[in-house]
C-alpha cells in the first residue's frame, strides 16, 4: 500500500494589521494566492493570512506587509495530536496510536528526526524495557540525547528512557550540594546521576542499575560528560548498597516497585537525609496510601518520616499519575 500524504512542514503567511485584514484577504483571493487549506491566524494587533506562493513582485494594492515562513506542527498537518516522544533524533510513537504509519511519515519530515519507532509493549520485565519496531527512516535504535547541558547515548530497544522527566531531574539536582553523598538506586543510563555529578563535582554519586546494557551506556555517558565523581555499580540495589551508609539523598525512581526497596534505602540514608520516592498512584489516592506504607517501612527500620514535598510529576495513564514524594528521614524520637 502506498501512503499518499502531504507532509510540507512549512507554510507561508503574510502579516498585516488586523484593521486591514479583510481588505487584504479579498485582494489575495483575487490574486488566487490565498491558501484555502489553512486558517487565518491572529497575533496581537495583526493577522497572518496563509498564501501558496511569495507575494513579492506582484503588482498589488496591499500596502506594507511582511512575509513569513511558519513551520507547522505535526498536529497541524495531521489534524490531531499524535502520541509520541522525541529522544535525540528518534521519535517513539505510542503503542496505542491507531494511525502510527501516517504519523511516522509526518514526523520523518521534521529536521531533527531521522528514525521513527513504535512501542510494541509497555515497560516490562526485570530490566524495565519495552519492545519497539522501526516504522520509518534509518534502521537503528541508538541515539544521542541532550538535556540540562548533559549528553546521553542510549539504545531505545535496550534501555528505558523518557524526556518527560527533564524538569524533575533538574528539580532534584537543585537540592544537592557539594560534599553530599547521593545514591541513585535505579540509575538507568544516568540522567539523574550525571546531571548531579556535573553540577556538583564535590558530590559523591553512587549509580546502580541491574540492566547490563544500561550500565554499559552509563559508563559511556560518564566519559561523554567528563564527570569523575560517579561510582558505578551493576546489580540489584539491595545487594549493591552493602557497605554504603550516611547518604544525604537517595533517589528511588522505580515507580512501579520502589516500595519493595524501601528497607534498602532506609539502610543507607543518614539521619536527616532525604529520600526522593517515585510511584504510580490513582487519582483517588495520590499520596496518603503511599505515605502510610512508607511510614510503616520506616518504623521497621527505626525511623519516622517527614514529607517535605508531594508532587504530581506527569500523567501516566487514565486516572493514574507518576508522583514523587520528597521525605526527610529521622531516627525514631527525633523531630
Amino acid at each position: 500500500m502506498v501512503l499518499s500524504l502531504s507532509t510540507n512542514m512549512e507554510s507561508r503567511y503574510i502579516r498585516v494589521p488586523k484593521n486591514r485584514g479583510e481588505q487584504v484577504r479579498r485582494e489575495l483571493i483575487e490574486l488566487e494566492v490565498i491558501d484555502k487549506n489553512l486558517k487565518i491566524k491572529r497575533e496581537d494587533d495583526n493577522v497572518l493570512i496563509p498564501v501558496i506562493r511569495p507575494i513579492e513582485g506582484y503588482e498589488t494594492d496591499l500596502g506594507d506587509f511582511e512575509e513569513l515562513i511558519i513551520v507547522q506542527s505535526p498536529a497541524e498537518i495531521l489534524g490531531f495530536s499524535p502520541a509520541y516522544e522525541q529522544i535525540g533524533d528518534i521519535a517513539i510513537i505510542d503503542r496505542h496510536e491507531p494511525q502510527a504509519q501516517k504519523v511516522a511519515q509526518v514526523l520523518l519530515k521534521q529536521n531533527r528526526i531521522k528514525t521513527v519507532l513504535q512501542a510494541e509493549t509497555s515497560v516490562i520485565g526485570e530490566y524495565r524495557t519495552r519492545s519497539v519496531s522501526i516504522l520509518a527512516g534509518e534502521r537503528r535504535t541508538e541515539t544521542l540525547y541532550k538535556e540540562n547541558e548533559c549528553r546521553y547515548l542510549l539504545d531505545l530497544s535496550k534501555v528505558y528512557f523518557t524526556p518527560r522527566l527533564s524538569t524533575e531531574r533538574a528539580r532534584i539536582a537543585d537540592q544537592i550540594q557539594d560534599g553530599d553523598t547521593v545514591v541513585d538506586m535505579f540509575s538507568g543510563v544516568g540522567p539523574f546521576s550525571i546531571l548531579i555529578a556535573k553540577r556538583f563535582p564535590g558530590a559523591h554519586v553512587i549509580a546502580i542499575d541491574k540492566n547490563p546494557d544500561a550500565v554499559r551506556y552509563l559508563k559511556e555517558n560518564v566519559k561523554l560528560n567528563r564527570v569523575r565523581n560517579v561510582e558505578i555499580r551493576e546489580g540489584d540495589a539491595r545487594e549493591d548498597l552493602k557497605g554504603v551508609s550516611g547518604a544525604d539523598h537517595v533517589i528511588m525512581n522505580l515507580p512501579h516497585s520502589a516500595i519493595e526497596f524501601l528497607d534498602a534505602a532506609f539502610g543507607v540514608v543518614k539521619n536527616g537525609g532525604v529520600i526522593h520516592f517515585y510511584a504510580i498512584s490513582h487519582e483517588d489516592d495520590l499520596f496518603d496510601g503511599l505515605l502510610k506504607k512508607i511510614n510503616g517501612a520506616a518504623v521497621l527500620s527505626g525511623f519516622h518520616i517527614v514529607p517535605l514535598e508531594k508532587r504530581i510529576v506527569r500523567p501516566y495513564a487514565p486516572y493514574q499519575f507518576n508522583v514523587c514524594i520528597d521525605l526527610q528521614v529521622l531516627s525514631s524520637g527525633v523531630g
